[in-house]
């Protein structure tokens, strides 16, 4: 084990901004915090508070994104583990700055601190927000974590796509990167990785490199991972650094001889309509390029099909824009050119907003919830 990782949470502080803390200097941080009525420092005490005590586990919440959002208990010697297996891979050294912008209810979120406590690097706040880089403090950032939507935003101005283009190294996670996301990214000079893994694995277990000549479409997990299929095709995950027992998914994964792997889309996301078997994920990027609006392809019950795939569109566009996306095409001819007739949506719906959870991605227990209702209430097919 690299002794520049510190493993032992009684000998750890926290550099914040520059300046160290420790476990007894809490309630001065604590202070500070309902000084600047700074709620996201709040939370990062609560953490440490939680962190620095006697309790060799914390609870984490799963971010539901399909099903109940629920809280786990997790080793707190296991989240070490997963942040030093990240801090080497990635050659994070004591010192560096790492920018901490998303809620600490979520994996993500704590595990972007505990690395900093492990590997001593040098956490830089910024209030969780869809533009973490909107901001005059040009401090330069060696790692960053973001979700698909911050990185996204963040391209979009000019001032933040400049900041980004200077983080040393950004891992992108919580969300599926779109191929026009990606296309963008590989543009960066430096390393940006996606991330794959949950809060059962505390945070990810494999990279993949999406810019310079490591760019891949496959990850690679840790060298202390083991992958296998189950007898359905989704992956298996033996990684006992950070998790006790091996972990069913329900990601079916194509994996290469060298150990890489490709998702292809959730077992839960499988719409069996007809008796054919169709993958959301797969619906989704086929379209993800020609829809200028917020989308989700979800089912509703049918009596003749069993289940009928369904797309949600986000009613941001006025009626006119609604039936002229693209070219003057409106959307059931779209639809056609582009999806095999069992993918195409046999009922398009038009709601307010595309449901999601806490941590930004779709929701699809609600996304399938608001479909019935849509139905239900009669609203309009086209």
């Amino acid at each position: 084990m690299n002794d520049i990782y510190l493993m032992d949470r009684s000998r750890q502080r926290l550099t914040l901004e520059g300046v160290d803390y420790a476990a007894h200097d809490l309630p001065r941080l604590r202070a500070m915090a309902e000084e600047r009525t700074d709620d996201f420092l709040r939370d990062l005490c609560l953490f440490l508070e939680d962190w620095f005590s006697d309790a060799p586990t914390l609870q984490v919440q799963t971010s539901g994104s399909t099903g109940t959002p629920k809280q786990l208990s997790v080793r707190k010697e296991q989240m070490m583990n997963s942040a030093r297996i990240t801090c080497e891979f990635l050659r994070l050294r004591p010192g560096d700055t790492a920018l901490l912008c998303m809620p600490l209810r979520y994996i993500a979120g704590k595990m972007v601190v505990v690395r900093a406590l492990v590997a001593g690097l040098n956490l830089i706040l910024r209030t969780p927000s869809g533009h973490p880089l909107a901001t005059d403090d040009d401090t330069p950032i060696r790692f960053a974590a973001m979700i698909p939507l911050q990185v996204d935003n963040s391209l979009r101005i000019p001032a933040e796509r400049e900041r980004l283009a200077r983080i040393d190294t950004l891992i992108i996670g919580g969300g599926s990167i779109d191929a026009d996301l990606e296309r963008e990214l590989r543009e960066m000079p430096h390393a940006i990785y996606s991330t794959y893994g949950m809060t059962e694995t505390l945070s990810h277990i494999a990279l993949r490199r999406l810019n310079g000549p490591e760019a891949s479409p496959f990850y690679h997990p840790f060298p202390t991972v083991k992958l296998s299929l189950s007898l359905e095709g989704t992956l298996v995950i033996d990684a006992p650094l950070v998790c006790d027992e091996r972990l069913v998914t329900n990601d079916i994964a194509h994996i290469r001889p060298d150990g890489s792997f490709r998702i292809i889309g959730r077992k839960d996301n499988v719409i069996n309509t007809g008796g054919v078997k169709v993958q959301i994920e797969e619906v989704e990027e086929r379209l993800r390029p020609h829809l200028p609006t917020p989308f989700a392809i979800t089912a509703i019950s049918d009596r003749k099909f069993g289940e009928a795939v369904t797309l949600l569109v986000a009613a941001s566009l006025s009626k006119a824009e609604k039936h002229l996306l693209l070219s003057g095409r409106n959307l059931p001819q779209l639809l056609e050119e582009l999806l095999p007739k069992y993918q195409r949506p046999k009922h398009i719906l038009y709601v307010k907003a595309i449901p999601q959870t806490g941590s930004g991605k779709t929701d699809r227990a609600a996304c399938r919830t608001l479909a019935k209702e849509c139905i239900t209430k009669n609203n309009t097919d086209v």
